[in-house]
């Protein structure tokens, strides 16, 4: 036992690096685990304050703090290594240790940008604030792009590129991508033109006259524009699309009109006038109905078989269940007033005159002769 201990001893005494580098890993394996309980703790302690913001610095830093640990734990370990070996693969430590670094501090960014995204929408969806959410997400996304076009930038420069250069042979280079790429560049910008013009926004119910698209904007993406049909089945739209087509937005109404025609009877042509009134006077006492706007009950046409009129108004409302239930209202009460006035909705009717009359002609009875 004494001559294994002495052998362990001459080994490690010629071979401290190893301890040492046992050490350095050892110490971010614990610091990493400290981290870990630390976090939990603090995570239990702030989901009780009523401020979300902590919350998500704090989600947010997880992750990239473990990996920047990791980072200087296994580089510093290197370094130990490095003034034992010449190898020249150990000169890369130093570069890789600050990329490293920057990697988490973008990570940290984006995943903070994230996660108060978040927090803002489930913000105002439970406290029913008005927000636009369509803005919230653009922004988002317009920071997450500015935190990782800076980091990729500063690690290029701090692995010895020039930035200006990567920057000239990117305008140069640019004119080719633009032209291989010209269609992801049009959903690019046409997503950007969404975002700026803002003709819908998330939940809007939109529909196109143009295209056979109709349904409820579900997310803007930059290249894509997700739309659930009523059928409850994804539209995936690229978004140069609506730089070409025409888009209707029902979400923005501000009423929504009720337009009927209805026939009478040629019978009660002397009854339409009174008809009409009372009709009339009806829309303008219905309280769904906004008589401030345009309001007409109007005869239109002799109809081959009925006197046509038409019923021209606007309700309050614009939900659409709502909508209809006010609609069927509306013409209820107007078939009421039809037969209060001994009226009656004409039907498709067809009459055949015959020139010379019509001749019966009477069966003989059984064994007759003619």
């Amino acid at each position: 036992m004494e001559a294994f201990i002495k052998i362990l001893s001459d080994w490690t005494g010629a071979n401290t690096w190893v301890v040492q580098v046992f050490v350095v890993v050892f110490l971010a394996l614990l610091t990493d685990l400290i981290k870990r309980r630390l976090v939990k703790r603090l995570l239990e302690h702030l989901s009780g304050t009523r401020n979300p913001w902590d919350d998500d610095v704090l989600r947010a830093a997880t992750r990239p703090l473990t990996l920047l640990i990791w980072v200087v734990g296994i580089t510093f370990a290197a370094d130990i290594v490095r003034a034992e070996s010449d190898s020249p693969i150990f000169n890369a430590i130093g570069p890789i240790r600050q990329v490293g670094v920057i990697v988490a501090g973008a990570w940290f960014l984006v995943r903070l940008t994230a996660g108060l995204q978040e927090s803002i929408i489930e913000r105002g969806m439970a406290s029913g604030e008005p927000y636009d959410r369509t803005t919230a997400d653009a922004i988002a996304k317009l920071v997450r792009l500015s935190v990782i076009i800076t980091a990729v930038l500063v690690i290029l420069q701090t692995l010895g590129f020039s930035v200006s250069g990567v920057l000239a042979f990117g305008g140069i280079g640019g004119i080719a991508v633009g032209f291989a790429a010209k269609d992801l560049l049009a959903n690019f910008f046409g997503g950007l033109m969404i975002y700026l013009d803002r003709p819908f926004l998330i939940g809007d119910w939109i529909r196109s006259p143009d295209r056979d698209i109709e349904g409820t904007v579900e997310h803007i993406g930059w290249r894509l524009t997700t739309i659930r049909s009523f059928s409850k089945r994804p539209i995936y739209v690229p978004n140069s699309t609506f730089a070409s087509i025409a888009v209707e937005n029902p979400s923005r109404m501000t009423h929504r009109r009720i337009y009927e025609t209805i026939g009478l009877r040629y019978e009660d042509a002397d009854k339409v006038a009174d008809v009409l009134k009372a009709i009339e006077t009806m829309l303008h006492q219905h309280p769904e109905i906004d008589d401030s706007q345009t309001l007409m009950v109007n005869l239109v046409a002799f109809a081959p078989s009925s006197l046509d009129f038409f019923v021209y108004t606007f309700t309050h409302t614009t939900n659409w269940v709502k909508f209809q239930a006010i609609k069927q209202d509306v013409l209820l009460k107007i078939e009421k007033i039809i037969r209060e006035h001994g009226a009656e909705i004409a039907f498709p009717t067809s009459t055949v005159h015959v020139p010379d009359g019509v001749k019966l002609h009477t069966p003989l009875p059984e064994g007759t002769a003619e």
